[in-house]
């Protein structure tokens, strides 16, 4: 079963549920604005994905943050700051238990989850 995690109110969010559902994929839903995300889970999608992968730099989260937070950021930092705030992780993050994919790219998805 594939899981999607992420904000439900983020637009790319919506393109990716948009997706889903045009290609008929199955999936059940986090969002870890309103659930949370356990240190476990960011530590194994830090490890397949990489820590720079999963975090979201471009967002208004992670412009807000001061700068020295901003240079200082390391594997540690970064894992305790997206937990801390989940609007810091690239959205979505998909897990089909097999799979792993960070981020909205329609070309990756048609080859990885389309039916």
């Amino acid at each position: 079963m594939l899981t999607i995690y992420g904000i439900k109110n983020c637009d790319t969010m919506k393109k990716a549920f948009a997706w889903l559902d045009e290609h008929d994929v199955t999936y059940t839903f986090h969002d870890y604005k309103k659930s949370g995300i356990d240190a476990n889970t960011l530590s194994r999608w830090s490890n397949i994905l990489g820590w720079e992968a999963l975090l979201n730099r471009r967002g208004t989260t992670w412009r807000k943050l001061d700068t020295a937070t901003q240079t200082a950021i390391n594997p540690d930092t970064a894992l305790r700051l997206m937990q801390e705030q989940p609007s810091l992780i690239k959205r979505p993050v998909v897990d089909t238990g097999s799979v792993m994919l960070c981020g909205f790219d329609p070309v990756a998805w048609q080859g990885q989850l389309a039916k």
